[in-house]
């Protein structure tokens, strides 16, 4: 037998080579794109406000973390999810009621998401908040806190005029 190399061989060695190093080179380019990435929105830390905006007995939207920022009277900035605890409705602030009503089946929460009226199980939950080194509060959204079961209130304030489904504006 003969050692030497023909020059289809030389070939179909040249291409079987080349086309490995075209893979090779692919997936090197391609890790980056197979590493999970820190999730920026909904479901990691959600940058929000700096807390001097949020006031006493304001109700805040951050839309990306799908959640309110409130200040109860007297209390710590917290974050409700805006996600009823019945369904999943979203459940908007009603201005006019000072309450949280959800538009699907008449749920109402307080101020601080505690369950007042309607067919949910529990109050609304909430995620943690913390203030960031640039001032700025971060909601955990991938950390949920089950709310209040009924019958808890430590915020027990009367409505403030009408509800939304009375006509109050939203």
């Amino acid at each position: 037998m003969s050692s030497i190399l023909t020059r289809r061989a030389l070939l179909a060695r040249t291409w079987k080579v080349g086309l490995g190093l075209i893979g090779a080179a692919g997936i090197w380019s391609m890790w980056d794109l197979l590493q999970p990435l820190a999730t920026p929105g909904f479901g990691g830390k959600v940058r929000s406000v700096a807390a001097s905006v949020i006031t006493e007995g304001s109700v805040t939207e951050v839309s990306e973390a799908r959640a309110y920022l409130v200040r109860p009277p007297g209390g710590d900035i917290i974050a409700l999810s805006s996600k009823c605890t019945h369904l999943g409705c979203k459940v908007p602030y009603c201005e006019s009621s000072g309450r949280f009503e959800c538009p699907c089946h008449g749920t109402t929460f307080n101020l601080i998401g505690e369950y007042l009226t309607g067919p949910a199980p529990r109050g609304m939950d909430t995620h943690p908040v913390e203030v960031g080194a640039d001032g700025l509060l971060y909601i955990d959204t991938g950390t949920r806190e089950d709310g209040p079961v009924p019958g808890v209130l430590t915020l027990d304030e009367p409505a403030t005029g009408p509800s939304c489904d009375e006509g109050g504006h939203a």
